[in-house]
């Protein structure tokens, strides 16, 4: 699901009197200054109190539905309700661990007529098997095999009746990400989901990765059998395996169309001939992780946000799916418009041959943005990782925003915490041109949806909100900020309160202030600065409201905490000196005090472990590895993840009277150098999917998969080179696991005894027959005589694919009209 660089998804309560503030947005509340979309915009918090949400959806009778990551959905009667009820609970069936969970919600156009709630999600077991096997927690780094699951809730009033109805159980996987993905209608009412391929993020990934391996039993070895190029079809080889028919097809790394009612393909699908039933659904692959997608209004175009791996990110069109033909897009082979380096090295057949076939077979992206660069020339918005994370059109006609808006496509994305907007070209489609930075400081967006307002509401996984921007051309409202000192101590406690931090967006606009202090509903203070005691212990909410000129009304909260003081808690073990290694089993155990409960039992205590994803800028994004709840100790396996990377053990104390303190403990990895190095020096290598000039030193976590590729045949300047062997004597493109002492991989070349330029086309110096004729004569007579002849197949040269040619008297060949003879 998420994959590169932003927020941290845990909040940092400092023990004993002093526990951090608390800003619980009320619904409706203006987001604190810092967030900046376009003028005339304000952000507003609509939901609130959610557990790691996913997914939002307006259900055509006004109720709201959110699904939660732990597999809880629940429905609000309309925006303005601010308490939900839990439609179904799913926990049991759903795998909440790291990036895999509940991530699909839909309803078809007719209900509530027609009762079904349809969702996506992780199932915690294999297809076909029992849950929960693993209880959202994996013993085994890379080798806790999975899958998803696409089925239809019937809905009684606002809760589930009967039991689940499965519509499609696939999509194995061992590894914790690229599971599937949103589920939706279409304009032709039939259903459409899609699904990643359940591969790694951390190495080159065909299959191999598993204890035994190849445990979901991917081509062309049996469930435990060896996986090796070049004949290796799984990992994320499986988003093509559309190419592979003498196999069974799975549905990973694909969109599929369905019939909604029993899953199956409609009988109008483009492959819907075919014998296989998983071929018939599908109508698009070569799919990386197209997590969020949405159709355009008034059109059956799908727009895909698809999650890319080392370099740059997509936005697919799918234009008309239902009619074909099926478009595959490129991964692994492609990452955005270019060969992937790792997969391009590994020399896989399923990707040698895709190259041969030439350009013209994969559809390219959309649009592509690069991990290095900004969106938007000289935004705020940070670079570094990436991952888009949601897509939606904003209306042709009839909405609220600015014109320029109309027709605009607005994507997200969670990594850099950004939302954009993409307005329209002369053609009517979203330009990539016209871009601009919608909102720079977005709050961890996995889901974007137009509301029935036709306002833009985005879903915030980490601060478990629902969130909308709304649009007012005249007078803008205020917004308003809080402080409070101190936010928490013993009874009586006199605490100060200042608003005048207050903005707004209109010059000149002139501010009144009101305080309730107690969250009674009763206005206990005026003015911008304020002071009260609180005398009782407990929790409170103290709430400004701050309202402009024209009446218009912007409020914000800070909890305040009283009692004889906050729990204490202490994390016992492990120790902040621990390095640890993929794989290791973890223990940790802790104990809180509370000055008024003494010491405070298990039951009390909750545990948060997630693992903090960051690249060389420092920027980092977060990965949820698991919860517990209840206990007092445990353990936990060390997660495989790429360099720089590191864990943060969160243990949080709750008392009597619901104060809480928590601690957080950094558990940095014990990390190793790599040197990939080339014989002679200053050829290419490829380790984990990116490309190095040998020698180069790749620093790794111990325990961590590695993938090493010798790339071949290659060249320099004037030689042509082709592989030889590796020193640790791998294959061309093996495995290693990281030891814990530094180490040297060196891929050995031997000159092939011919010429070669820059580009890495080669030559053979040594006499060669000619190739025999066939009995077609060209028809070339005179000095100068030139004729266009057509290829009998795609040839591929210098980055292009050619299917017709000059050839001219003299036995010169041109892809090019020169014109005339060479002479």
């Amino acid at each position: 699901m998420f994959r590169t660089t932003s927020r941290a998804l845990s909040v940092t309560l400092a023990a004993a009197l002093s526990v951090s503030t608390l800003t619980g947005l009320p619904p409706g509340g203006a987001e604190p200054a810092g967030a900046a979309p376009p003028a005339g915009f304000t952000e507003q918090v609509v939901l609130s109190g959610l557990t790691r949400p996913t997914k939002l959806l307006f259900a055509p009778d006004g109720r709201v539905f959110v699904g939660q990551k732990n597999g809880v959905i629940k429905v609000y009667d309309s925006l303005a309700d601010t308490t939900a009820t839990v439609v179904a609970d799913l926990s049991s069936e759903v795998y909440d661990y790291e990036d895999l969970g509940l991530i699909g919600l839909a309803v078809p156009p007719d209900f509530p007529a027609n009762p079904y709630l349809y969702v996506s999600y992780t199932y915690d077991g294999r297809i076909g098997g029992p849950a929960p096997v693993y209880n959202d927690r994996c013993g085994s780094a890379n080798n806790c095999v999975a899958s998803s699951r696409l089925s239809r809730l019937r809905l009684n009033g606002d809760v589930m009746t009967g039991a689940e109805q499965v519509l499609l159980h696939d999509w194995c996987q061992q590894i914790e990400s690229h599971s599937i993905g949103a589920v939706g209608f279409g304009p032709d009412g039939k259903l459409y989901v899609s699904g990643g391929e359940g591969a790694s993020a951390t190495f080159v990934d065909y299959g191999q990765a598993g204890s035994p391996s190849n445990p979901c039993g991917d081509p062309p070895a049996a469930a435990g059998g060896p996986m090796t190029p070049p004949t290796a079809e799984g990992g994320a080889l499986r988003s093509q395996d559309l190419r592979t028919p003498g196999d069974p097809t799975g549905l990973s790394g694909t969109l599929l169309r369905l019939d909604p009612v029993t899953g199956a393909a409609p009988p109008d699908n483009p492959l819907a001939g075919n014998a296989d039933p998983n071929t018939r659904r599908i109508v698009a692959y070569g799919l990386r992780n197209p997590f969020r997608w949405t159709f355009r209004p008034g059109t059956r175009e799908v727009w895909a946000g698809d999650v890319g791996w080392r370099t740059w990110e997509e936005i697919d069109r799918i234009a008309d799916p239902a009619a074909g033909p099926v478009r595959n897009y490129g991964w692994p082979c492609y990452e955005g418009n270019n060969r992937q380096n790792g997969y391009d090295g590994a020399n896989l057949n399923l990707c040698e041959s895709l190259y041969g076939a030439g350009g013209s077979v994969v559809t390219p992206p959309y649009y592509t943005y690069q991990h290095s660069q900004q969106v938007v020339a000289g935004e705020s918005c940070p670079t570094g990782g990436s991952s888009p994370s949601g897509v939606a059109f904003y209306p042709a006609t009839g909405g609220n925003y600015p014109a320029s808006y109309a027709g605009a496509l607005f994507f997200a994305d969670y990594s850099r915490g950004c939302i954009w907007a993409m307005p329209t070209g002369a053609n009517g489609l979203p330009d990539p041109a016209r871009i601009i930075s919608f909102a720079p400081t977005a709050a961890t967006p996995v889901d974007l949806q137009i509301g029935p307002d036709n306002d833009l509401y985005y879903v915030d996984l980490a601060g478990g909100t629902v969130r909308r921007f709304h649009y007012n051309s005249g007078n803008q409202p205020p917004v308003a900020d809080i402080t409070a000192t101190p936010t928490s101590g013993t009874a009586p406690l006199r605490v100060t309160f200042d608003g005048t931090g207050s903005t707004d967006p209109n010059a000149g606009d002139i501010l009144s202030y009101r305080w309730d202090f107690t969250s009674d509903g009763r206005y206990d203070a005026t003015g911008g600065t304020a002071a009260y005691t609180y005398s009782v212990p407990g929790t409170y909410s103290a709430t400004l409201q701050v309202t402009d000129l024209g009446g218009l009304v912007s409020t914000r909260s800070v909890q305040i905490l009283v009692s004889t003081g906050a729990p204490v808690p202490v994390i016992d073990t492990p120790a902040s000196t621990l390095r640890w290694r993929v794989g290791q089993t973890v223990r940790f155990s802790g104990h809180a005090t509370d000055p008024q409960d003494g010491t405070l039992p298990a039951s009390k205590l909750s545990w948060e472990l997630v693992n903090r994803h960051c690249d060389n800028t420092g920027s980092c994004h977060t990965h949820v590895v698991r919860s517990d709840v209840g206990v007092a100790a445990g353990s936990f396996v060390a997660p495989d993840h790429e360099y720089p990377s590191h864990l943060e053990l969160t243990l949080t104390a709750t008392d009597s009277v619901g104060l809480t303190g928590s601690t957080t403990l950094r558990l940095d990895p014990q990390t190793v150098n790599l040197t990939v190095a080339t014989d002679p020096p200053g050829l290419q290598v490829t380790a984990n999917g990116a490309s190095y000039t040998g020698p180069a030193a790749v620093t790794v976590i111990v325990g961590s998969t590695n993938t090493l590729s010798a790339p071949s045949p290659q060249s320099t300047s004037s030689t042509a080179y082709v592989f030889n062997g590796w020193s640790d004597a791998g294959a061309q493109t093996h495995v290693v696991t990281a030891p814990a002492t530094a180490t040297a991989y060196t891929a050995a070349f031997t000159s092939s005894g011919g010429c070669a330029d820059s580009f890495g086309y080669t030559c053979a110096t040594a006499a060669r027959p000619f190739e025999p004729a066939d009995t077609t004569v060209l028809p070339l007579t005179g000095d100068d005589a030139i004729i266009k002849v057509t290829l009998p197949f795609p040839v591929r040269f210098y980055g292009q694919s050619y299917t017709s040619a000059w050839v001219d008297i003299n036995g010169k060949l041109s892809f090019t009209d020169p014109g005339r003879s060479w002479g």
